[in-house]
């Protein structure tokens, strides 16, 4: 291979497993990669994902995708990207209680995605997931699916990388050129607090939708509870409420181990994790720090790092909490996207040139 190949830039392009609503894709195309697809089995992803990025959405259950759908999209490609975040929920510490054992130990989205990396051998991949993952069997036979591969991970917190959330996830790259400067680059910009992010958002009531933004909709309060944020100080809990006002689950030991529900964001802090029932006051501290109101979905989005005009359902449709809720809390922050994507560039470039070098000395 001459000097000169090596030295074109090579173009990355990705599809991306598990898309969801296309969180990972946006970011992965702001940082410079091209997705050609957006595969989920959630058909209510679809519009979404194409109505914010010019890609295509193929409706799939991925532990039956085959091969050959994924190496359709990769055809005429410099370096092909395999991306992807397994649904989490079989981890999450909300969703303990009832859990399968015999479907724990399976993994099946995982090991599907393992499989197809085997099968379709990208030169890159990444997988973004909870940090518990690594206590599993199931990563370390991710890991056997990528025999062959130079690979880098990490548990991340997400704050660092300019997302207002206090986020951990654990992040995975991998290529087949080698290990050079290959990790998830430092962020420069500095953490992103919650006034940053949605200060500039109208003023809303509990119950009330904005009317130039369908989205910015914030969730009714019974009495009770509007009686409750009132009491409620940034940054607080519920022990600061009159005891008028107290739950009952909040009038036993066990309750205090649940400090963070019914409570407010801060101005200067970064948000809590954004999770599928953020748009609910008693669901975790998503009090917007100021009104009297849970954070909104637009709000919730933001915080997400999507860009304020992101359009999540066609104009007409109907708008559900809990399926909005879903899709933008299930979400890459669009930020660590962006941030995954100029990894992989700066070791193409970094493996390329090193390349380069050792060509030209050995000329």
């Amino acid at each position: 291979m001459s000097t000169s190949r090596i030295k074109k830039a090579l173009k990355i392009s990705a599809v991306d497993l598990f898309c969801g609503v296309g969180g990972l894709t946006h970011g992965l195309v702001k940082g410079g990669i091209s997705v050609k697809a957006g595969i989920d089995f959630n058909a209510n992803c679809r519009y979404p994902f194409e109505a914010n990025n010019s890609s295509v959405f193929l409706e799939r259950d991925i532990e039956y995708l085959k091969a050959e759908e994924i190496r359709s999209f990769f055809r005429n490609c410099d370096v092909r990207l395999l991306a992807g975040c397994a649904p989490c929920q079989p981890f999450s510490t909300y969703s303990r209680s009832g859990r399968n054992k015999v479907h724990e130990s399976q993994w099946p989205l995982v090991l599907a995605f393992g499989r197809l990396v085997r099968e379709t051998q990208p030169e890159l991949v990444t997988m973004e997931n909870v940090p518990q993952l690594l206590a599993h069997k199931v990563f370390d036979d991710f890991l056997t699916s990528l025999k062959g591969y130079s690979v880098w991970w990490k548990v991340i917190d997400c704050a660092a990388y300019g997302i207002p959330q206090t986020r951990k996830r654990l992040v995975l790259l991998a290529s087949r050129f080698g290990n050079h400067k290959l990790e998830l680059e430092p962020d420069t910009t500095g953490k992103t607090t919650v006034r940053q992010a949605i200060e500039m958002m109208p003023t809303l009531a509990a119950g009330e939708q904005n009317f130039s933004d369908r989205l910015h909709m914030s969730a009714s309060l019974s009495e009770l509870n509007l009686s409750r944020i009132k009491a409620s100080q940034a940054g607080g809990t519920w022990r600061d409420w009159p005891i008028e006002l107290l739950a009952d689950c909040h009038r036993k030991a066990s309750g205090a181990t649940y400090p963070s529900v019914y409570g407010r964001m801060e101005w200067d802090k970064p948000a809590p994790t954004i999770t599928t029932q953020c748009f609910g006051y008693g669901n975790g501290r998503f009090g917007h720090p100021e009104q009297n109101r849970a954070i909104s979905l637009r709000e919730a989005a933001i915080l997400q790092t999507f860009p304020a005009d992101y359009k999540f359902a066609p104009e007409g449709s109907e708008l559900s909490f809990n399926q909005m809720g879903r899709l933008i809390g299930n979400a890459v922050p669009v930020r660590l996207g962006e941030a995954i994507a100029k990894s992989f560039l700066a070791h193409i470039q970094a493996c390329s040139s090193k390349k380069a070098s050792a060509l030209a000395t050995s000329n």
